[in-house]
């Protein structure tokens, strides 16, 4: 029958066979994997992980100043885009490492990943690189590395390319006043592209948040007058030094904003006062309420930053929330057992910043801390200290418990009104196909999943929690809004239903009030039609609905690509190279393995779909968030991606092709 294949021909002679053998497996040594796939140890290629580059090595000259070993650091930047960090701490070991005597200790740290002083805490009580792969990823991915080393009055280097030394350490000469560590590298054209630059405006605010988290260090800033534009106001040349720590930075960023404390409150409390002598680390922080400017939080542990807050973060607020309702108890504001966690943030202006020892983040990057003691030890170190501020401070006190109570009042009644919103959008969007709502009657805690076609949505509708879970399925690709006349907005119908079912209006009519859903998920297909319309869709939220994306409302889904079955056991994977790590691991079952590519959301079957995509407990979501540090940059590349201008798109493949190592057509 044509277009079947009978079992004889699945076997081929010998030298068919010759193809794949035991040399078609690559075997990645030394530093290759973080050349093979940067992504897995700095979240990219872009110019954020260019910059993280800086930001690994300059933690390590952190981590000697926080251990009391270094005050001082420079950083420079050079006309020829090298960067060099130097600090005046104890200097790498350059002797012989006891399991490799044919290399020195500082050979070892730099080709070598997952080698550091900082595994067994002896060197370090706190340190922000554990993973022992900073300094060796910034050397694989830098086409030069020269690092100087001062010990012992004696001077040493030594060269690499590419994380491969260029020679074994040697002994320059006599420094009889000068110690600790000089890393030079340039980053590899070859990695970030030829046009990839590290900035100065970038750079400098990550060397002043440096020395606001440590007051015990000064940091000296150096950058080539040829790196700074005519619009730029970077200087050539800075100290930064900040004896008040946090209270500094908080004082800076508010300015001139009314607040409704003349002092903000602020602290640092060492661990060990509260939990004995063998705990290690402090916390930091500062904190004030403003109806001036927007709220934030800038949280940080062990001087890395985690702009996806954890547990520090959760424990601290938690010590304000029950602190601000005590102080309502105290007085006997009744109102204030109302307030919640979202009432405290609201118009609070915060910064923390945890030293605790052997730190679990999420991710090479960093950006989430997981470390589950971190919440008690940051609660029980603040909330002492919360309630004494309050009870000092009767005024100001008052004015934040008013404030409080207000936002909350204020968000009990957009409640109240939603919830006649949900009932009247309800009856209103019963169309064939389209909104399948959920049934609670509040937005907290629910969510909107936008899926690709009837036949995802199908399978969806089975596997959602109806409590809390809501379904719109979209049928194709919605209008690219990016330079679209607003009457093709108003007048697409997939737009109309998606404002609709959310609550909202778009463009200058948006209100975050009237979002009808806490999370809004994104589930496409896992190939390349589902990440064109989820770009659609991020394009249009970005456009239309920025809010919603800066308040961490919009999230993608992450549906695997196989399911793995051997016996009765199942596991799932997201891409290749998951499925061939599960392979390598063994999956514990018995008897033949089975591998299926799910083509679609439509194929799989509920309990897949339930399991892999939906199930809060198991599901993973990649929350959409804008670059703080660079917000504009953002919507360049979202002109450049999804503009009118195919000559941009083009040319942003062209410098970006060489990176993309699967091409799925």
């Amino acid at each position: 029958m044509a277009g079947t294949t009978e079992p004889a021909d699945l076997f081929q002679d010998d030298a068919a066979q010759t193809a794949y053998d035991a040399s078609s497996i690559e075997v990645l040594e030394g530093l290759e994997p973080v050349r093979k796939r940067p992504g897995m140890y700095i979240g990219g290629t872009d110019e954020r992980a260019l910059h993280h580059l800086v930001a690994e090595v300059l933690d390590n000259s952190m981590d000697e100043a926080v251990a009391g070993h270094a005050n001082r650091i420079e950083v420079e930047l050079t006309a020829d885009g090298c960067c060099t960090v130097r600090d005046n701490g104890r200097g790498i070991p350059v002797d012989p490492h006891p399991k490799f005597p044919n290399k020195s200790a500082l050979e070892v740290i730099l080709c070598t990943l997952h080698a550091g002083g900082k595994f067994s805490g002896k060197s370090y009580a706190t340190s922000g690189g554990l993973h022992g792969v900073g300094a060796s990823v910034v050397n694989a991915l830098s086409d030069s590395m020269i690092v100087e080393v001062a010990r012992n009055r004696e001077l040493y280097r030594q060269s690499f390319s590419r994380g491969v030394p260029l020679g074994p350490v040697e002994k320059v000469g006599a420094a009889p006043n000068r110690r600790g560590t000089t890393v030079t590298f340039h980053p590899d054209a070859l990695i970030f592209g030829e046009s990839a630059r590290l900035k100065p405006s970038r750079l400098i605010g990550m060397v002043r948040s440096k020395a606001y988290l440590f007051s015990g260090v000064e940091i000296r800033w150096k950058c080539a007058p040829s790196l700074i534009g005519e619009k730029d106001d970077t200087p050539t040349e800075a100290v930064f030094h900040f004896p008040g720590g946090l209270a500094d930075y908080l004082a800076e960023r508010l300015e001139k904003a009314s607040t409704y404390s003349d002092k903000p409150f602020a602290g640092r409390v060492q661990f060990a006062e509260k939990f004995g002598k063998d705990t290690a680390g402090y916390v930091e922080w500062a904190i004030n309420w403003t109806p001036s400017i927007d709220a934030f939080v800038n949280s940080y542990c062990n001087t890395i930053p985690t702009p996806q807050g954890g547990t520090h973060e959760f424990g601290f607020w938690s010590a304000v929330l029950k602190g601000i309702r005590a102080y309502g108890e105290l007085t006997g504001n009744r109102k204030a057992a109302n307030i919640t966690r979202d009432d405290v943030m609201g118009g609070g202006c915060a910064m923390i910043s945890a030293f605790i020892r052997e730190p679990e983040f999420v991710g090479q990057t960093k950006d989430r801390l997981a470390t589950t003691d971190a919440q008690r030890l940051v609660e029980l170190a603040v909330r002492d200290h919360f309630d004494n501020w309050l009870a000092g401070d009767p005024k100001s006190a008052g004015a934040i418990l008013d404030y409080m109570v207000l936002k909350a009042e204020e968000r009990l009644a957009r409640r109240a009104e939603k919830e006649t919103a949900r009932k009247s959008a309800t009856k209103k969007l019963r169309l064939p196909g389209k909104l399948v709502d959920c049934s609670t009657s509040t937005r907290d805690g629910t969510e909107l999943f936008l899926v690709e076609g009837d036949s995802a949505g199908g399978s969806a509708k089975m596997a959602r929690d109806r409590r809390n879970q809501a379904l719109l399925p979209l049928r194709g690709k919605i209008l690219n809004v990016l330079g679209a006349a607003s009457s093709k907005l108003t007048q697409n119908q997939e737009l109309n239903d998606l404002c609709q079912a959310l609550g909202v209006a778009p463009g200058s009519k948006f209100r975050l009030d009237d979002l009808r859903y806490d999370k809004i998920i994104i589930m496409t297909d896992a190939d390349v039609d589902g990440a064109h319309i989820a770009s659609l869709l991020m394009t249009f939220f970005f456009t239309q609905m920025r809010p919603l994306i800066d308040h961490g409302h919009l999230y993608l889904a992450c549906p695997p690509l196989f399911r793995i079955t051997q016996g009765g056991k199942s596991v799932y994977a997201r891409d290749e190279e998951e499925k061939d790590r599960l392979l390598a691991e063994g999956i514990g079952g018995r008897g033949k393995i089975e591998i299926s590519r799910f083509k679609g959301l439509g194929e799989m079957d509920a309990k897949d779909l339930k399991e892999t995509t939906m199930n809060p407990a198991r599901r993973q979501l990649i929350q959409v968030t804008i670059d703080e540090d660079e917000p504009g940059e953002t919507g360049d590349l979202v002109e450049r991606l999804m503009g009118k201008k195919p000559e941009m798109r083009f040319q942003y493949i062209s410098e970006n092709a060489r990176f993309a190592e699967v091409v799925d057509v």
